[in-house]
């Protein structure tokens, strides 16, 4: 906090935003560095969404349904109309379709973890740290994970990659590589292919980015206001600052809800997009 003989609000952020690791990297490079925090949290959260899920199916019923059975089935139509909307294939539906429905549900949760107060996880992990023995670190908020969501990404990529081959045949997606989009002509093999990688390429990586920079963002701001908090003191600056702290938190927080209920369908419809391209003969 930015308290008196507490760390600035440099400081603070800095902290904050520090990974729970195994080990400290030794490059930028070294991939042999995992952030045991996001995969803890995205894991528990996949269960989390997974359990729900069961739970509706298991709960079903012909009749007059439930809220949470009703709510689940509303859920699970809007997904299946854009499945059916985009990706044309009822064979392929019978995967995509559930897999579109896990990746909202999911992301939905990981982007939620925002909404718990900055301080909380990371004042108990403080307390606990010491005992384990391990570094002062924890982020809670997976989808703003640069490596989170660009794993999910690549996911989504080797899905499409997948896709392309089983619609079209090696060969066929092969042939699509070198003569799409400018034609069969020779000569326009490399930049076709050329065109086609950086494609791929382009679309991984914003695909990942978007859900990462909205994230990220939101972390940064809630970080900002619970600043605003701990600076409060017993004086007129300092009750103003745990009055803005108040407001512009549930301000913010109600604000949130829309982003990260957008953010979860947006990337859910992006991979619909991506996977029915892949569909495509061109």
């Amino acid at each position: 906090m930015a308290a008196e003989n507490g760390p600035t609000a440099g400081e603070y952020i800095i902290h904050h935003l520090g990974h729970l690791q195994n080990k400290k990297p030794e490059s930028v490079l070294d991939f042999s560095v995992f952030n045991l925090d996001s995969l803890f949290w995205a894991t528990l959260l996949g269960i989390v969404a997974c359990f729900f899920l069961w739970k509706a199916a298991r709960k079903a019923t012909a009749g007059v349904p439930g809220r949470f059975q009703a709510a689940v089935e509303i859920l699970v139509e809007m997904v299946d109309s854009q499945a059916k909307g985009i990706v044309h294939s009822a064979e392929s539906r019978k995967f995509v379709s559930p897999l579109a429905l896990t990746i909202f549900v999911w992301i939905f949760l990981m982007n939620a973890m925002d909404l718990l107060p900055v301080d909380l996880i990371p004042a108990i992990w403080h307390g606990v740290a010491p005992a384990l023995g391990a570094p002062d670190y924890m982020r809670v908020v997976p989808s703003a994970d640069l490596s989170v969501t660009m794993g999910l990404s690549v996911a989504v990529l080797m899905i499409c990659l997948y896709y392309n081959v089983k619609i079209k045949g090696l060969g066929g997606w092969i042939h699509e590589l070198f003569t799409a989009p400018f034609g069969s002509h020779p000569l326009l093999w490399p930049f076709n292919f050329l065109m086609q990688v950086i494609e791929f390429v382009a679309k991984t990586v914003s695909h990942g980015m978007r859900l990462f920079g909205n994230m990220y963002a939101g972390e940064l701001i809630f970080m900002l206001i619970a600043l605003m908090g701990g600076a409060w003191s017993l004086s007129a600056t300092g009750i103003g600052l745990a009055i803005g702290h108040i407001i512009a938190g549930s301000a913010w927080a109600i604000f949130h809800i829309l982003i990260i209920t957008l953010q979860a369908f947006v990337f859910m419809m992006l991979t619909l997009v991506y996977i029915g391209q892949a569909h495509d003969a061109h």
